[in-house]
């Protein structure tokens, strides 16, 4: 099978060697396992740190949203069966979806919304996880009413279905931060009730929209640069929730306002295995009943083409730039 690969770290992206093309066996499938055609994927941060940060002993593939279709099943598996159209984000600890085929456990998949197209839909599972755990599982938002949710980077791509979520299924005021025209307008029209300059103090532009204090924020990029603003912004018993990578974070000045932190990575329970990993296949689910109905949209920014090693390059460097705008997805091999 065609798969596109990185075999050393640290590379520039615009070396053609930091994502190239080689042939691989078609992978088989082991008991919990969907053997997957792949049609479509899309391009996340995390891939972008991977291939900068992680060595390997052998050529890698990055890549974890995808869309296609199952071609085989593991001897476990029970939630499907070939021929179903399915979409997920798949694990770190396994090859990624930049390929022809790829595997991927039952339990942290989902069916393919049926009114997207491949592309559009491989736009949303891994955003979509993160953010629903994030508000649903981390900061654990019940229905939100009279209180307000600070989105600090709500224009890229789990910030995109983030304010979303926010937005149609809770009673929160949601905020969200961008700092260009067209990514504040992206903002207002995914449902956030206010967009505030990310550019400018937090406490400032939270005042110029009339709000002193927010009982939840959710800091999707550059927290070690926003931390004093957003413990400012933060009410008494508020709740913070990350998913970046600060290079140290001090938990002390959250103490005096009792403020909780919380963590979310989407990965976390394919690693573990943790006993609750079937409730990944379920938000799936959810997100898709939600396409379906026209309560949620995806979140596609822009089509790049073709699954290449050059159209994923472009990809990489585009996010490495921090001027996406909701997902970058590709299409076909």
């Amino acid at each position: 099978m065609k798969a596109i690969v990185y075999s050393q770290n640290g590379l520039p992206i615009s070396d053609a060697k930091s994502l190239y093309e080689m042939e691989l066996p078609k992978p088989q499938p082991g008991a919990h396992d969907l053997l997957v055609k792949i049609r479509a994927v899309s391009v996340n941060p995390v891939d972008t740190k991977v291939r900068a940060g992680s060595p390997t002993d052998k050529p890698r593939i990055l890549g974890w949203d995808a869309v296609g279709t199952v071609e085989a099943v593991g001897e476990n598996v029970t939630l499907f069966k070939p021929g179903d159209d399915v979409y997920y984000a798949g694990s770190i600890t396994r090859p990624g979806s930049n390929a022809e085929y790829g595997l991927v456990d039952e339990r942290i998949a989902g069916h393919k919304p049926a009114n997207l197209s491949d592309a559009d839909a491989a736009a949303l599972p891994l955003t979509s996880l993160t953010a629903w755990e994030l508000l649903f599982d981390r900061l654990e938002v019940k229905d939100g009413e009279g209180d307000a949710l600070l989105i600090i980077g709500a224009a890229g791509g789990v910030g995109s279905i983030l304010t979303q979520l926010a937005s149609k299924l809770t009673g929160l005021t949601v905020i969200g931060t961008a700092s260009r025209p067209e990514t504040a307008e992206w903002v207002k029209s995914l449902g956030a009730h206010h967009v505030i300059d990310h550019t400018r103090p937090l406490t400032d532009g939270l005042r110029d929209i009339g709000i002193t204090q927010v009982r939840y924020v959710a800091s999707l990029t550059h927290t070690d640069k926003h931390y004093p603003q957003i413990v400012d912004a933060l009410a008494p018993q508020g709740r913070l929730a990350l998913i970046d990578d600060p290079e140290s974070l001090d938990a002390v000045p959250l103490k005096r306002k009792a403020v909780s932190l919380h963590w979310e990575l989407m990965f976390t329970r394919s690693l573990f295995n943790t006993p609750d990993i079937r409730r990944q296949s379920d938000i799936l689910e959810n997100v898709r009943r939600l396409i379906e109905d026209g309560t949620l949209k995806t979140t596609t920014g822009e089509h790049y083409g073709k699954i290449t090693a050059e159209n994923l390059r472009r990809a990489h460097a585009f996010i490495e730039s921090g001027k996406a705008r909701g997902k970058i997805v590709l299409e076909g091999f």
